[in-house]
């Protein structure tokens, strides 16, 4: 059941036992079914069970487990993770997919709400890493996969502490894959683009600037951010940007910089231009 030495080589899915959080929708969903469809047996895990039951009977009603959590609550993380280990007696690939994002200018944002964001979007993968990464080491292998953003690559000025958030998990994965090296435990990171989900409709705060709801640039589906995941895993992908156009701004905004800050300033619009009020 271990993973091969060498990352680069296939990776057979087929009874391995994957754990995805924030799988009652989106991507997680998407994922349940990708991974359903190699073969491989579920821990789903969401704040909702009656929607992980759902999603269960689709994907894969008699390989699935759904655990109920909150990931925003440190206690729940810890449980979670020696739920997931009791469910199949191990853990493959941990999914770190659950995140919650913000529209609210950082200096306006309510405190509480970004610690909340911080939780789920940093600190619950985290934990989830810290206690699952032994058992993984233990066995012979596994795979961390940490779904972060584009926007964990560019500063988007919408989406300031969301990409604040998801470049510390992007940090994260790159020290995290160094640090295990030569332990048969392997990482790898994804940085969508604009996901066809219902995340805008479920942030902690703000809303959308018309100038980004108009463009949707490099929008992907659901199921296409799954497939790719699926597929990185297989073929022992170090960073996943999907789709792969995500790139061309990953460069840009290294190589121009300054340019880039203007582009993505006049994207968002002047309905998010800073205010005296607070909320």
């Amino acid at each position: 059941m271990g993973f091969p030495d060498g990352f680069r080589q296939p990776v057979d899915l087929a009874q391995k036992v994957v754990l995805i959080t924030g799988a009652s929708r989106g991507i997680g969903e998407a994922c349940a079914q990708a991974f359903a469809r190699r073969g491989a047996r579920l821990i789903l895990t969401a704040r909702s069970r009656e929607a992980l039951e759902r999603v269960c009977r689709a994907a894969a009603p008699a390989l699935a487990v759904p655990l109920a959590a909150d990931l925003g609550r440190p206690d729940e993380v810890a449980a979670l993770a020696e739920r997931a280990l009791a469910a199949f007696g191990r853990i493959d690939v941990l999914v770190n997919n659950a995140g919650v994002g913000m529209y609210r200018p950082s200096w306006q944002a309510d405190p509480a709400l970004v610690r909340r964001m911080m939780e789920v979007n940093f600190f619950a993968p985290l934990e989830l890493i810290r206690r699952l990464t032994p058992h993984m080491m233990g066995q012979g292998g596994g795979v961390i996969v940490n779904v972060s953003s584009i926007a964990g690559q560019v500063s988007l000025p919408w989406l300031t502490l969301y990409s604040s958030s998801k470049a510390a998990l992007n940090f994260l994965s790159d020290g995290l894959r160094m640090e295990l090296r030569a332990s048969g435990v392997r990482v790898m990171a994804v940085c969508p683009g604009y996901v066809k989900t219902g995340f805008s409709q479920n942030v902690l705060g703000g809303r959308m600037p018309a100038g980004v709801a108009r463009r949707r640039p490099m929008a992907i589906t659901a199921e296409q951010c799954a497939e790719a995941i699926a597929r990185g895993v297989e073929r022992g992908k170090r960073t996943v940007v999907t789709p792969r156009l995500g790139w061309t701004l990953v460069w840009a905004a290294r190589l121009l910089p300054h340019s880039m800050d203007g582009i993505l300033a006049r994207i968002q619009g002047p309905d998010q231009e800073p205010s005296c009020t607070s909320s």
